[in-house]
């Protein structure tokens, strides 16, 4: 039998923690707080929640006031066509995240990626190319079946394109 990778059994660790309703309660109180602060302190070339997921900090004007919106964000870089999916998983909590009705009001956006500011264009996913790219963000990270079936509402899939 080969050796178990410390690396993934630490991932499977996370993916089981991240898929409990504690996480769930907790995580959306102290993971965005602490991730803007390193993201702060490092001039925009570090995300704490980056070591484990890929992230970026999207900039998005608020869907009612208007005001530029900062908020951090992990991502599914799509590397083949040069483009991010977003998962408005919000934890698996009952209600869309609020950075999805700023992306479903102002799609024109930008994101920070490996500390540089992207000028981009967010578009909500139907129908096919949904189910196409849920699949993919599945295999990406397991606990989003989880955060799914905890919910009623489908949980928002926006694709980030470069403008």
């Amino acid at each position: 039998m080969a050796p178990v990778n410390p690396a993934s059994r630490g991932t499977r660790l996370v993916q089981k923690f991240s898929s409990t309703r504690t996480f769930a309660k907790v995580a959306p109180r102290i993971i965005p707080a602490l991730d803007r602060a390193v993201h702060r302190l490092s001039r925009g070339k570090v995300l704490l929640s980056a070591q484990m997921l890929p992230g970026v900090v999207l900039t998005a004007r608020g869907a009612k006031s208007g005001l530029e919106r900062r908020t951090p964000l992990a991502c599914m870089p799509e590397p083949d066509t040069g483009t991010w999916l977003l998962i408005g998983s919000n934890f698996g909590r009952a209600g869309h995240p609020a950075w999805t009705a700023n992306l479903l009001a102002h799609p024109e956006a930008s994101i920070s990626w490996k500390g540089e500011e992207i000028p981009v264009r967010a578009r909500l996913l139907e129908g096919e190319e949904r189910t196409e790219a849920w699949t993919q963000a599945l295999r990406f990270w397991p606990p989003y079946a989880t955060y799914q079936a905890r919910v009623e509402r489908q949980i928002r899939l926006f694709r980030l394109e470069p403008r």
